[in-house]
């Protein structure tokens, strides 16, 4: 009887699992993104992993949840990232009365605690909460929501301000520091912020994929000025025009997302981890025979008129000159500032290094290897694809 009330409550759990279809049209109670950069969305004890992809329970991901507190919903959640902050890349959740500090999917020593105790001034049974780092707001800070009433939450002093923006209307895009709101809002979340089929005129998936997405796999950009970014837009050279059109499409060999890409010699060397049948003067060939190192690897570029393609993998940086036959990996260098790489390229300006949505510059391979600090932190939808957020 047991074994048959078990098995009734697995198949009750995944049938409510697959009743959520975000696609159709679900008002989330939460949306925080992980340490890479990966957004979470939250409905009742489920939540959603990405852009697409079925719903799961969340205490899968965040165990604790239901130890401590029958876990039926989340009323907000954000993920702490600032550096400097020793809660850096903590994910917080709040419910009720209560906030629960996650890191690396394990709950935090003493939590769940108050949220008056950890967040003071916060008011309970909060409906949103989202970080927002200097200069976006004046300080570093994390902005909490509450009916219709706004608390800037000073990361490093702990005060609160409360501020009213009666101008502002009821959308999810402003600016902190004045209520302004600046592109076109309110949008379709289904549209915007999830990978769903096209379902009404409006939907512009050029512009959610550009503007939303927040990995990129590989980018680089080729001899002309062409950037090249997988999941496949390409920027013109001597316009701002953003093209959208699947890898097959472009390149027909391939089948599916790439790990890394570089341009050398009017050719774009494009690897992934699973290799179709070669098709073309042998390629696609082993990344060990053609590079000399072990894949998979996170990220390659090559800068303009060089012959040295720069290998991450792992932390670390390895060169490879490319007129050497064989090719070798050389001169292994440790990355300290950044625990992954998502995406790297060299252009005239320099080196961009992309980790989530987060993009860096560095002046060259030199100045990134050797750097005692980050650079400013910009976003990749602004300085890469155009975007107004």
């Amino acid at each position: 009887m047991k074994l048959l009330a078990h098995i009734l409550l697995i198949l009750l759990l995944t049938n409510a699992a697959s009743v959520l279809d975000r696609c159709q049209g679900l008002e989330m109670d939460a949306v925080a993104v992980n340490e890479e950069g990966i957004p979470y969305f939250f409905k009742g004890d489920h939540l959603f992993k990405g852009f697409h992809g079925k719903a799961e329970l969340s205490n899968g991901s965040f165990a604790e949840l239901d130890d401590h507190h029958h876990l039926g919903h989340v009323d907000a959640a954000f993920r702490m990232h600032y550096e400097d902050n020793p809660d850096h890349d903590h994910m917080f959740f709040f419910l009720d009365n209560k906030v629960f500090s996650f890191y690396q999917h394990k709950l935090e020593d003493g939590y769940p605690k108050d949220i008056s105790e950890v967040f003071p001034g916060i008011p309970d049974h909060l409906d949103a909460a989202v970080e927002c780092p200097k200069p976006e707001c004046d300080e570093d800070s994390v902005i909490f929501f509450k009916k219709d009433d706004i608390y800037h939450y000073n990361v490093r002093t702990k005060a609160v301000d409360e501020k009213e923006f009666k101008s502002m209307p009821n959308c999810t895009s402003f600016d902190p520091k004045t209520g302004e709101v600046h592109g076109r809002y309110p949008k379709e979340a289904r549209d915007y912020f999830m990978r769903c089929s096209k379902f009404s005129d409006d939907s512009d998936h050029v512009e959610r994929e550009r503007c939303s997405r927040v990995h990129l796999d590989a980018i680089t950009s080729d001899n002309a000025g062409n950037m090249y970014a997988t999941i496949s837009f390409r920027k013109d050279e001597g316009n701002d025009t953003l093209k959208a059109d699947t890898i097959e499409n472009a390149f027909k060999e391939l089948h599916s997302e790439v790990d890394a890409v570089f341009s050398y010699e009017g050719h774009l060397y494009m690897i992934k981890l699973e290799s179709p049948t070669p098709t073309l003067d042998g390629y696609p060939k082993p990344v060990k025979e053609e590079l000399g190192i072990e894949g998979p690897i996170e990220a390659a570029f090559v800068c303009e008129d060089h012959h040295i393609a720069h290998i991450i993998k792992e932390g670390k940086i390895y060169d490879v000159e490319l007129k050497a036959s064989p090719r070798v990996a050389a001169n292994e260098r440790p990355i300290s500032l950044l625990k992954k790489v998502d995406a790297a390229m060299c252009d005239a300006t320099g080196i961009k290094v992309i980790t989530g949505n987060h993009l860096y510059h560095f002046e060259s391979t030199m100045v990134f290897v050797t750097a005692k600090s980050l650079p400013e932190q910009k976003r990749v939808s602004l300085e890469l694809f155009g975007c107004d957020h």
